[in-house]
């Protein structure tokens, strides 16, 4: 213990920033440490954990989101005499697969001309597209992306509304190539990049220009480290998803005499095809070991959606707070403003986490939230996640954290005892969200040293 109080006199409180710290038995529940445990602090992505908490106490493991397909008016002659309907329901992991797959199912019905229009719904949100504190140079970021009921994804680590730049090294002085994922219909490059020998990551600089979904790319990427992939926020979703049904449509066959704009379903029409969502038990693994911050808003929209019949932020994170209350924490000194966590106004003590990860050990679907976790020193991305490169060797599962200024890491840990405890830590007011990290392992390994907390 004398070690424990050491480190925090001699190393955290050097760095001048403010630390909340608890630790607790997992099978008592009993509280073992406490340093600053009580003061509100930024938890965030730590926040994540509240919202897969609440989801899964709602929705259930097992809880899908739909999308359909569907027609008015009358088919005949291979031809719609209506308008057809694209109906998204919050399903955050929807591919341009999935989309191909929706021309498709209006092929099957034998449709190869539609007359009316083709009628983008994603009424099931609100028309809210970032939460309130997203600070407005993060909206060009993935991590910022515009959140709807209809999205798209460029692949399987589900960054909501977002494409995938990937950015290859030429030759020395060249500029390197880039490829555009999903699709680069309504997206331009301004590429200005240079090919090194050696260079860092953070030499290759992408932005977002003018608020277009026009993508300048400036500095320096090395042969010597090969690609990087960006992941960039689009602009104006419901246009690049009308895009992307447009290029469709053209590559198949169908043609469209009206337009693809955004609207309601009218009551009297019918489904054609429907699909399913991955269940929320998959969804959960990019949300949390990749700390995906458009699953978080798209939860606590569905969460509000569900409980009060509107799929807001407002709506939503009072059904996160509904959920949380069994689990006897003190939601009046805990400040929701988002699912995700970037918010720099969420606020919650330390000792309020680690009850919450002590309450839900009983629940049912526990397992589903334990594997969800970031595994410590795992390298299989959708294993170990946040934590793949740190604190190898030990027996670590915990939520990582970092907005600017702000790092925290939150879980479960087994001491060289064999005893699982319950750990959280939270750094604000830092000047380097990095050296938080170094603290935070090397505030880990000392945890797992100790062997009497008497």
């Amino acid at each position: 213990m004398k070690k424990l109080d050491n480190f925090l006199i001699n190393k955290c409180k050097n760095e001048g920033g403010i630390l909340g710290l608890h630790v607790r038995s997992s099978t008592s529940g009993t509280s073992l440490y406490n340093y600053f445990a009580s003061a509100r602090l930024q938890p965030a992505s730590n926040l994540k954990i509240l919202t897969a908490v609440a989801a899964l106490r709602k929705l259930g493991p097992d809880y899908t989101f739909q999308t359909g397909i569907y027609y008015d008016g009358e088919i005949e002659n291979k031809c719609c005499h209506g308008n057809i309907y694209l109906v998204g329901k919050g399903d955050p992991t929807l591919q341009l697969k999935d989309y191909m797959q929706f021309a498709a199912s209006i092929k099957q019905q034998g449709i190869r001309h539609i007359l009316g229009d083709f009628i983008l719904d994603d009424s099931w949100y609100d028309d809210i597209r970032w939460s309130e504190d997203l600070i407005w140079k993060d909206q060009q970021f993935a991590y910022g992306a515009e959140v709807s009921a209809l999205t798209i994804v460029p692949d399987s680590d589900y960054d909501t509304n977002a494409i995938k730049l990937t950015i290859e090294p030429e030759t020395n002085n060249q500029p390197p190539t880039v490829d555009i994922f999903p699709h680069a219909e309504g997206i331009s490059i301004t590429n200005e990049a240079i090919t090194v020998e050696e260079a860092d990551e953070e030499e290759l600089i992408v932005k977002r220009i003018n608020d277009e979904n026009h993508f300048l790319i400036s500095g320096k990427i090395g042969i010597k480290e090969g690609k990087q992939e960006v992941y960039m926020a689009i602009k104006d979703i419901d246009n690049y998803i009308a895009k992307t049904i447009r290029h469709i449509f053209k590559s198949t066959g169908i043609v469209l005499e009206g337009q693809i704009k955004r609207g309601k379903i009218k009551t009297e029409a019918e489904c054609i095809y429907r699909q399913s969502s991955l269940p929320l038990s998959s969804i959960l693994i990019p949300f949390m070991k990749l700390s995906n911050n458009g699953i978080g808003e798209m939860l606590t929209k569905e969460l509000g959606r569900i409980m009060y019949d509107d799929g807001s932020w407002e709506s939503g994170i009072a059904a996160v707070k509904e959920n949380l209350a069994p689990y006897r924490i003190n939601l009046d000194t805990i400040q929701l403003k988002d699912g995700s966590g970037i918010s720099a106004a969420n606020f919650i003590p330390a000792e309020e986490l680690t009850q919450l990860l002590f309450e839900i050990q009983e629940e049912n679907w526990f397992p589903v939230f334990l594997k969800s976790l970031p595994v410590a020193g795992e390298e299989d991305k959708m294993v170990g996640g946040t934590l793949r490169k740190r604190m190898k060797g030990l027996d670590v599962q915990a939520k990582t954290g970092t907005i600017e200024g702000t790092s925290t890491l939150s879980g479960y840990l087994t001491n060289v005892n064999g005893e699982r405890l319950i750990f959280s830590i939270l750094f604000n007011h830092l000047l380097d969200e990095d050296k938080g990290k170094e603290l935070e392992d090397e505030l880990i390994t000392v945890l797992t040293e100790i062997e009497n907390w008497v």
